[in-house]
């Protein structure tokens, strides 16, 4: 009987259904997605807070690694590339070579600031002696502003530059215009031309208003400007501003808001007129450099006799012009 007697089995049932090996693997999955968005945001970091410069080399290391070798063989770092590329080839090395001279500088600032203080005293001593300016006197305005050198040729009640709507410049007008055409053009600074209007209300059926009207008297001017000999190249920019920036703002009519305004520019001026149209600022000619090296270097005696003289009014400060202020001649 017991020999017959059926072993017992007994069954053990896990409660959990899915859990086994396979419960964590999800926690492995979001490390690693997590460790790649942080590569991923350390890259885009990197990349906003690299200069220009440092970018291009990385990428001239990848192109030709050989090219680039430090003092005990090529080089394996990218942190210090840019200092060895070299800066003669490529649209970003033609960046950096622009941006190699300092147009920014103390020195440069002030030997272009003496020089428009030279063409201003110039160009007053001309509105004095020249019979084809002095009678035109009262409507020119000549100043050094924040921007540069501003001449600004304004309307007067019976001796209008422009007939009423029209952007036909009169004869005088002209003949301002060409008198201090070569005075402008002794300096590689570009101009701004700006043309305006009072604030009476102009407006054609066509739709033609003092905006259109102002932007055609500004390139009449620019037209008068380019017959003198005047090169086109030296214009940067010509705008129509209608009634938009009042010289008199307590008269709106007042006919001497009526203007044509010629600006010629200094170099940070013209340099954000470039950058505004995403374009790389030109750059000046050689000479400019050396007579910025050689203001830096001017000794005071030098310096005080450069003053004397301009104090005596017979010479500029660049001493490219000799002046005889006060002898009629």
């Amino acid at each position: 009987m017991a020999e017959n007697a059926q072993p017992i089995i007994i069954k053990k049932v896990k409660k959990g259904g899915h859990g086994g090996h396979h419960g964590g693997s999800w926690k492995v999955a979001y490390a690693d997605f997590v460790t790649a968005m942080m590569a991923f945001f350390l890259l885009l970091w990197l990349l906003s807070s690299t200069n220009e410069e440092t970018l291009s080399g990385v990428a001239d290391y990848f192109d030709n690694p050989s090219a680039i070798e430090a003092a005990g063989g090529a080089s394996t770092s990218m942190i210090k590339l840019g200092n060895n590329v070299d800066s003669s080839k490529g649209d970003g090395d033609k960046n950096r070579e622009s941006n190699s001279f300092e147009y920014y500088s103390e020195a440069f600032e002030k030997m272009e600031l003496e020089r428009l203080e030279d063409l201003k005293d110039e160009l007053e001593y001309e509105i004095e002696r020249s019979p084809a300016l002095s009678e035109f006197k009262d409507q020119l305005m000549i100043d050094i502003t924040e921007e540069g050198l501003h001449i600004q040729i304004i309307d007067k009640k019976n001796r209008p530059m422009f007939d009423l709507g029209s952007a036909q410049l009169k004869s005088y007008a002209r003949k301002i215009i060409r008198e201090i055409a070569p005075i402008l053009n002794k300096v590689e600074n570009k101009i701004s031309i700006s043309g305006h209007t009072d604030a009476r209300r102009y407006m054609r059926s066509d739709g033609y208003s003092n905006w259109e009207l102002s932007s055609d008297r500004a390139n009449a001017a620019r037209r008068e400007l380019v017959k003198t000999g005047f090169p086109q190249k030296k214009i940067a920019r010509v705008v129509g501003l209608a009634s938009k920036f009042l010289l008199y703002k307590e008269n709106p009519l007042d006919p001497r808001n009526r203007r044509i305004s010629i600006l010629l520019m200094k170099k940070k001026v013209e340099d954000d007129i470039y950058r505004s149209q995403g374009l790389e600022p030109e750059k000046r000619s050689e000479t400019i450099k050396e007579e910025t090296s050689q203001s830096e270097t001017k000794n005071s005696e030098n310096e005080q006799a450069l003053e004397d003289a301009i104090r005596s009014g017979t010479t500029r400060r660049t001493g490219e012009i000799i002046r005889f202020r006060g002898t009629g001649n």
